[in-house]
């Protein structure tokens, strides 16, 4: 299959949804206020999740990531990312060492290594996991999950480091992060009792306001948190004619109805190499560490000296965002549907960010936020136009439908304030 722009512009039904799980369990306006007055448990168990051991697993790893390695303790996860030659994000995804020679990858990335150490000669072998991966996090969440284990590991867990911790009778992991802005763990473990944790996490959380994280609101925190996520702030970087073996290779992995990517907005690329991204681009500059020989080093090396583009917040106006709901109970063209909170359907949804009509960036991301009752959206944009405070216009409308000019403003990211590394004992 050749794959272009115009090809990316239809995504299957419901195909966010159905990662996510059900789009709403109270309502999404109450479930967007969980992470900031009580907890949620969302499930991300739809991530792939691949297991390397072996000598030669963390030489893998040094090899095809961003990275450094020289300090990685069992039980420590890493934000690993993936790069093309041009320093381009393929996939990244979270790593976690749990032995000398074992590691557990979550996300895309499984993929790219595997494919790696088939070709590479590497000393290791990959096999697949089918974990549940449950998101606690938010105010209450220690709490509440200091009532399920009773752990003293729980309380003094580092940021992204795995502790064991024993839940209904099973003994399963917990990793301290944060996606929500917020104190959090992902609760991991074989899928034969992800029941089982979910039902008591649940329970444990009734006196506390724990919420089900529904899929219109799931990455709202994201948004306001700024944490980019594939196909939804970029494109990975595998429809290059240098990346066809894997592209094959990793098609074959994904439903029979899905691709690698959809695309929509009122950027109009005309390659599908406009909507990668750099980990720099994304705000991840501080994980490139050029120690070692990776795929992109050079690339990345030069645009950490001299980035050109950096990650922004974007604070639309709320008045001509009300125009474009408007318009719709009005005669005559109208102008495209702006979906509450946000898009659900998987779209990297790529608008233009213009100043005085030229390009500056692209606007992805965006949602509503009720709780600071915005639409906000991610964006990625020319740094001398980034600084706080810039007015810049939004196109909203595909290329040849209406299109509005929507005002916004510069604002940093991530937007919410981040209280992820707080005290866990200050929690309880």
């Amino acid at each position: 299959m050749t794959y272009t722009v115009d090809s990316m512009r239809t995504a299957p039904e419901a195909y966010a949804w159905s990662r996510f799980g059900q789009p709403e369990y109270t309502n999404w306006l109450d479930e967007s206020m969980s992470w900031k007055e009580t907890c949620y448990i969302g499930d991300w168990s739809f991530l792939w999740q691949h297991r390397f051991t072996g000598p030669d697993a963390l030489r893998l790893f040094s090899d095809i990531t961003v990275n450094s390695y020289k300090k990685f303790d069992i039980g420590q996860s890493k934000h690993a990312i993936h790069t093309n030659k041009d320093g381009k994000v393929i996939h990244e995804g979270v790593l976690t060492r749990f032995g000398e020679e074992e590691f557990v990858v979550h996300g895309r990335g499984g993929f790219w290594a595997a494919f790696n150490l088939e070709r590479g000669g590497y000393n290791a072998q990959v096999t697949k996991e089918d974990w549940f991966i449950f998101q606690v996090s938010g105010p209450n969440a220690v709490k509440v999950l200091h009532e399920l284990t009773d752990s003293r590991d729980l309380l003094e867990a580092k940021y992204m480091h795995v502790v064991p911790v024993t839940v209904a009778g099973h003994s399963i992991h917990a990793l301290r992060q944060g996606m929500a802005g917020e104190v959090g763990f992902e609760l991991q473990g074989p899928k034969e009792i992800a029941q089982e944790i979910y039902d008591a996490v649940l329970d444990a959380g009734k006196d506390h306001g724990i919420r089900k994280l529904g899929g219109r609101v799931a990455l709202i925190n994201h948004l306001e948190a700024c944490f980019p996520t594939i196909a939804t702030d970029y494109i990975p970087a595998i429809f290059d004619e240098d990346m066809a073996d894997y592209l094959e290779y990793f098609r074959s992995s994904m439903p029979a109805f899905a691709q690698a990517a959809y695309i929509a907005g009122s950027y109009n690329g005309q390659a599908i190499s406009e909507y990668y991204r750099s980990p720099v681009e994304l705000g991840w500059g501080k994980v490139v560490n050029t120690d070692h020989e990776f795929l992109g080093r050079l690339a990345l090396a030069a645009e950490k000296e001299n980035p050109s583009r950096v990650i922004r917040t974007l604070e639309w106006n709320g008045e001509d965002v009300a125009e474009v709901q408007a318009s719709l109970f009005q005669e005559g063209d109208h102008y495209d549907f702006m979906e509450m909170p946000r898009d659900q359907r998987g779209f990297m949804w790529a608008d233009r960010v213009e100043i005085d009509g030229q390009l500056v960036g692209v606007a992805t991301s965006r949602g509503y936020s009720y709780y600071f009752r915005k639409m906000l959206s991610l964006a990625t944009i020319d740094i001398e136009h980034a600084e706080p405070g810039t007015e810049v216009t939004v196109i909203w409308g595909a290329p040849g439908h209406p299109q509005k000019d929507i005002r916004a403003i510069v604002r940093p990211a991530p937007y919410k304030t981040d209280k992820s590394r707080g005290d866990l004992l200050a929690t309880v």
